[in-house]
This record gives C-alpha cells, sequence and structure tokens, in this order.
C-alpha cells in the first residue's frame, strides 16, 4: 500500500468533523509558523502572545496571557523573555501586585506585529481567504463560538 491510498476508513460523520478540525488547525498552523519563521524570525507562538498583547491598551499580567494562549505557564515566560531580548515586550512591575509583572508590546514590537501579521494574511489567503465565502466564515464563527462556550454543568476549565 503506497501512501495514497491510507484512509482514515469508514467514520461517524461527527468523528471526521472532528479529525477535519484538527487537520485544518495544524496544516494551517504549521504553514502560518514556517512562514512567520522564515521571514519574520518569529515562531507562531511568539506570534500568538504579540496577538494578545497588541488587542490591549494596557499592560497585561504574564498570568493572563498563559490563561488566553494555547501556551503552558513555563512557555510564555519563555516567550516573553524571548520577545524582551528582542525589544518587542516591555515588562513593569503591577502597582496592585508586587509578585505580578506586566506585559506590554513596545512601538517596535507593535510594527513587528504589523508585519507579521500581513505575512500570515498573505500566507493564509490562497488556503484560506480565497475559499471560503462570508457565509462559510459565519458558519465557522458559529461553530467556535458553539465550541468556546462553557457548558452550564461544568467549570470554566471543563471539569465538573
Amino acid at each position: 500500500m503506497n501512501r495514497a491510498d491510507l484512509t482514515l476508513g469508514p467514520l461517524p460523520e461527527r468523528d471526521h468533523a472532528f479529525y477535519g478540525l484538527v487537520w485544518a488547525g495544524a496544516t494551517l498552523a504549521a504553514r502560518v509558523d514556517r512562514e512567520l519563521a522564515r521571514v519574520h524570525g518569529l515562531p507562531l507562538s511568539w506570534f500568538e502572545v504579540m496577538l494578545w498583547l497588541n488587542g490591549q491598551r494596557e499592560p497585561v499580567a504574564a498570568s493572563d496571557l498563559g490563561a488566553k494562549t494555547m501556551l503552558s505557564r513555563s512557555q510564555v515566560s519563555r516567550v516573553v523573555d524571548a520577545l524582551a531580548g528582542r525589544g518587542l515586550v516591555a515588562r513593569s512591575a503591577s502597582e496592585s501586585d508586587a509578585r505580578s509583572v506586566r506585559i506590554e508590546l513596545t512601538e517596535q514590537g507593535r510594527a513587528a506585529f504589523a508585519e507579521a501579521d500581513a505575512t500570515r494574511r498573505a500566507v493564509l489567503a490562497p488556503v484560506f481567504d480565497d475559499r471560503l465565502d462570508d457565509a462559510d466564515i459565519a458558519a465557522l464563527e458559529t461553530v467556535w463560538r458553539k465550541l468556546k462556550e462553557p457548558r452550564p454543568d461544568r467549570a470554566p476549565d471543563g471539569t465538573r
């Protein structure tokens, strides 16, 4: 059997939909990661932290970044260290908690993010934007919203 003959076999529609989401996320993320690293020297994990910081008007606690990103607390710390080393983020002491550090993009960081985001958009255009119309995007938004909603019988972290 050659690689072209491999299949998942018969799957229930829900399983196929799940594995399709996994495939799409992994494939698109890998494509974006390769190009961001090649063009800007920014791995996707760095870009994700910058994405969250770019949307904030005030510095944020490092712990809040860990809660929002798909990174562990130690990964966020390493990413922030690397970004700070390149002058893309600045740290400041929290006014309300002496143990807490707050993070924000520098002006250089905002410029680097804008350039990297333009690269991300260009990479995704032929494989995402050009293939999906407004109705497809609305359907995806509906799916993501439903998947992100906390279940009433569970805590926000998914536990009972």
